[in-house]
């Protein structure tokens, strides 16, 4: 990984996939938000598990989408 996994970082990355689903206007798997987003799938997934802990993405039939 080459950046620094804190709170900050970690949030940053929550932003790039809650937006990446915002502007897709559906679902996605892990691999088309990472796509979208122009980040990683390791970085998607640290933002993934921050939305989740929030509340505002859900799992639907494998992919991902706003809650």
């Amino acid at each position: 990984m080459d950046f620094e996994i804190n709170a900050e970082t970690v949030g940053f990355k929550a932003g790039d996939v809650y937006q990446a689903l915002a502007t897709a206007d559906k679902s996605l798997s892990v691999a088309e938000i990472a796509k979208a987003a122009k980040i990683t799938e390791q970085e998607t997934l640290l933002g993934m598990g921050w939305l989740f802990k929030e509340g505002k993405i859900k799992a639907e039939e494998n992919k991902i989408t706003l809650a």
